[in-house]
């Protein structure tokens, strides 16, 4: 029998991944609604918790996209929420990398894009449609960095995979512009504040009572560790056919630390 199937009683909120547990950008994986559902009707408190780097809504409106009911979750976390506040607490229009359809989000909860090179801070939301690679940002960071501007990554995600292709995500980017020296300010897992957020939306549980389910060690499994939680780590994401959990836990530096479960799915 899964791990998954008989969750011990004590684990009274859920923190699952979105992309790479629940779907992969265009379609929901097999079991995955009905396993959450499951964990609600079992009392259990479900919060999906994501890297995207959009707000509440338009996660919603995706969800519904790729076909999860709204009755498979009780709340969201997400890293675009967590930074749109603070872009908010600045108080000044901000540079930005990303999409077109980022940006709109960001204008539409009154963010300030500066329009040119006058700007303290910069949002980086992930790749421009039109420049997908890295080195394409090479000579605009070099010239950010040299400026001291602060980027707040709003994605700590540096891969994803969208319909079985990899896809680099904005903490590609923000790696790279801490090499050339800048300064960068991280929202969502495996940060500290995304998980205190999510735990005052459920009530604030003691950590002995919280599981974690997701596919990534550098944000799931690193973030769960850091805060205590015990950790659910699905293969069939990004390191599907990749390293084992205890090689992967060497890898990132977790000691003794290890999820207490390994499954492909929550089929």
């Amino acid at each position: 029998m899964s791990f998954l199937e008989d969750l011990p009683k004590r684990y009274r909120l859920i923190l699952c991944d979105v992309w790479g547990v629940v779907h992969d950008g265009y379609t929901l994986y097999p079991g995955a609604s009905e396993r959450l559902r499951r964990w609600r009707s079992e009392g259990r408190f479900v919060l999906l918790i994501t890297n995207a780097p959009r707000t509440t809504e338009a996660i919603e409106a995706h969800l519904a996209r790729v076909g999860l009911p709204s009755d498979a979750w009780d709340s969201i976390a997400s890293s675009g929420e967590a930074g749109i506040e603070a872009l908010h607490v600045l108080g000044r229009a901000v540079g930005f990398v990303g999409t077109a359809g980022d940006r709109a989000v960001l204008e539409g909860r009154s963010v300030r894009i500066a329009e040119g090179e006058d700007f303290a801070d910069l949002a980086c939301t992930g790749f421009e449609e039109q420049r997908p690679a890295l080195a394409d940002y090479r000579e605009e960071l070099e010239l950010w960095a040299a400026r001291r501007v602060r980027m707040h990554c709003l994605n700590p995600d540096r891969v994803v995979v969208h319909g079985g292709v990899p896809i680099p995500c904005a903490g590609a980017i923000a790696d790279a512009y801490e090499v050339l020296g800048g300064q960068v300010i991280w929202y969502g897992k495996p940060y500290k504040p995304i998980y205190e957020h999510a735990l005052h939306l459920a009530g604030d549980p003691p950590a002995s009572s919280v599981l974690v389910v997701g596919d990534s060690f550098r944000t799931d499994m690193l973030g769960a560790a850091a805060m205590g939680f015990d950790a659910v780590f699905v293969t069939g994401g990004i390191h599907g056919g990749g390293p084992s959990a205890s090689e992967l836990a060497r890898e990132h530096g977790l000691g003794a630390w290890m999820p207490v479960a390994v499954v492909d799915s929550l089929l």
